[in-house]
C-alpha cells in the first residue's frame, strides 16, 4: 500500500479520512507518544519516575568515557561562584558536571577572592585561571568536562537564559528534568545556555562522588600559587630536620646520611575557633549526636595516640587566624610531637599578601601534601582533602585502608577509633552524591571488613 496516496494530508489523521487500517494505527501511535511526553515528566515527583531520572543522568554521565570530545561549539555559563574555597570548588565541580550532562563547554566562571556571604556587593571577583591552570585542566580532564574562554564565541544563535528554581517545590526530580529537557532542541541548538540565579553550590546534586573526584584531581594550583605552597611546606620539612638533627646530636647517634631525605609531617585540620564551635553544637542538638565538635583536648590526646606514628615529628596546625594569637593551641601536646601555626613557623607574612581565598588554597595544598593528615569528618575543608587522598589511593589500587599501613593516611579526630586514637579515614567514593560530605558519614567503614 502506497502511503503517500492514503495519508496525503496529515490534518486529516483526526478527521473523517482515516480510512486506511495504517493510517489509524500511525494516528494512535502519534497520539500515545504525544500523551507520553505531555505528562511522564509532570508525575516526576510522585514515585518511582524520579530514580529512572536519577539512572538516567547517571548512565548519561558515564556514557562520556575518557575518550568521549565534549563539544567546544556548545557552551554553558554560570553564576559568580562565591564563598569559601571548599564551597567555590564543589560549585565548580557542580557546573562542570553540569556542563558535561549537556554536552557543552563550560564557559570559565569567576571565583571571589572575599569570604562574604550576605554583602554580595562586596564580592571581590577573580578569574579562574588566577586560581587554576587553564590549560593543565583541560588536559588532565580531557574527554570528561571542558573549560572555555569567553573569546571562543561565535555568538552565531544568541544565548538563552535558563533561572534555576528555588524554594521547596523545586524538587530534585523537577531540577533533572530541566536538565534533561535543556540537552535536547530546541534549546540544544544555542550556542550559549545561560543558568542564572542561585550560584551553583545552591543547586540540586546530581552526580556521584567519584565524578567530583574527577573534576578535583583536575585543579592544579598556578605557579605562583604553588610556589607560596612550596615554600611553607620547606619551613615545615626544614624544622622538622632541625628537630631530628638535635635529636641525634643529644642522642650521640651518627647521622646515616637520611637528613638529606624529605622530613615527614603530620597535618592537622584544627577546627575549635568560637563559631565552628557554635554552628557544630547546634548540629549536634538537631541530629541527636555526639561526633561533631571536639575539644582542643580530645584532638591532642587522639592525634597523639595514633599508633606508627614516629616521633619526634612536626605538626602543622592548619587553623584560623583568630587562633594565632592564642598560645594555648601549641601546648599540652605529646612529646615528640611539636605543634607549629603558621605565625611559629614564620610564614604568615606569606598569607598576608593574599586574599582570603588564596590564603586558604596554600594552607589546603600544605594539607594535602602531608604524610598524615588528621581533620573533622563535618568540615567541608578537611573532607575535600581526604577525598582528594582516597582518590589518590584509589589510583593505586587501595579502596581500603582498614587493618594495614596505606600512603598518605587520614584520620577524623572527631570519631573515635582504635587504641583511643582518631578514626582512620578514607572517602567512599561510591556514595552516589556529595551529601554525604556534608554531613561527616562518608567513610568508608571498617566494621564489615
Amino acid at each position: 500500500m502506497d502511503l503517500s496516496s492514503t495519508c496525503i494530508y496529515p490534518a486529516r489523521f483526526f478527521g473523517k479520512y482515516l480510512n486506511s487500517i495504517t493510517c489509524k494505527c500511525l494516528a494512535l501511535l502519534v497520539i500515545a507518544l504525544f500523551l507520553r511526553i505531555v505528562l511522564v515528566p509532570s508525575f516526576a515527583g510522585y514515585g518511582g519516575i524520579g530514580q529512572n531520572y536519577f539512572d538516567l543522568i547517571h548512565s548519561r554521565s558515564l556514557s562520556l568515557d575518557s575518550n568521549s570530545v565534549i563539544r567546544k561549539d556548545k557552551f554553558l555559563e554560570v553564576p559568580q561562584i562565591v564563598w569559601g574555597l571548599n564551597n567555590q570548588k564543589i560549585a565548580f565541580a557542580r557546573a562542570c558536571l553540569t556542563a558535561r550532562m549537556l554536552n557543552r563547554t563550560l564557559l570559565m566562571p569567576s571565583l571571589s577572592a572575599s569570604l562574604f556571604y550576605k554583602e554580595v556587593d562586596r564580592l571581590e571577583p577573580i578569574s579562574f585561571d588566577k586560581v587554576f591552570q587553564f590549560e593543565r585542566f583541560n588536559s588532565l580532564c580531557s574527554g570528561f568536562v571542558q573549560l572555555g574562554r569567553f573569546s571562543d564565541l561565535r555568538n552565531h544563535t544568541g544565548v538563552y537564559e535558563l533561572p534555576k528554581g528555588s524554594g521547596r517545590k523545586w524538587t530534585v526530580e523537577r531540577d533533572l528534568d530541566q536538565l534533561r529537557q535543556f540537552s535536547q532542541d530546541p534549546f540544544d541548538r544555542y550556542e550559549v545556555i545561560r543558568i542564572s540565579g542561585k550560584n551553583p553550590f545552591l543547586w540540586h546534586d546530581h552526580w556521584p562522588v567519584k565524578d567530583y573526584a574527577r573534576v578535583f584531581e583536575c585543579l592544579d594550583l598556578v605557579a605562583d600559587i604553588a610556589k607560596e605552597a612550596d615554600k611553607v611546606v620547606s619551613k615545615i620539612r626544614e624544622a622538622g630536620r632541625e628537630m631530628k638533627a638535635r635529636t641525634e646530636s643529644a642522642q650521640s647517634v651518627h647521622s646515616d646520611g637520611s637528613s638529606f631525605q624529605p622530613v615527614p609531617y603530620v597535618a592537622v585540620h584544627l577546627r575549635i575557633e568560637m563559631d565552628w564551635m557554635i554552628h557544630c553544637k547546634k548540629i549536634e542538638q538537631r541530629q541527636n549526636i555526639t561526633q561533631i565538635c571536639s575539644s582542643r583536648q580530645e584532638i591532642m590526646e587522639r592525634v597523639g595516640s595514633i599508633g606508627g606514628l614516629e616521633t619526634p615529628t612536626i605538626v602543622y596546625l592548619a587553623v584560623a587566624d583568630s587562633l594565632l594569637e592564642e598560645s594555648s593551641i601549641l601546648k599540652g601536646w605529646r612529646q615528640g610531637l611539636l605543634p607549629y601555626e603558621k605565625k611559629k613557623l614564620g610564614v604568615d607574612n606569606i598569607y598576608k599578601r593574599h586574599s582570603y581565598l588564596i590564603q586558604s588554597a596554600i594552607d589546603y595544598e600544605v594539607c594535602l601534601r602531608a604524610d598524615v593528615f588528621v581533620g573533622n569528618s563535618f568540615s567541608t575543608f578537611s573532607s575535600l582533602i581526604v577525598l582528594e587522598r582516597t582518590q589518590k589511593l584509589v589510583r593505586m589500587g587501595i579502596t581500603r585502608s582498614c587493618g594495614m599501613d596505606v600512603r598518605w593516611p587520614s584520620y577524623a579526630y572527631n570519631i573515635l577509633g582504635d587504641s583511643n586514637g582518631p578514626q582512620k579515614w578514607m572517602t567512599n567514593m561510591s556514595d552516589s552524591s556529595l551529601k554525604a560530605i556534608s554531613y561527616g558519614t562518608n567513610i568508608v567503614s571498617c566494621q564489615s571488613s
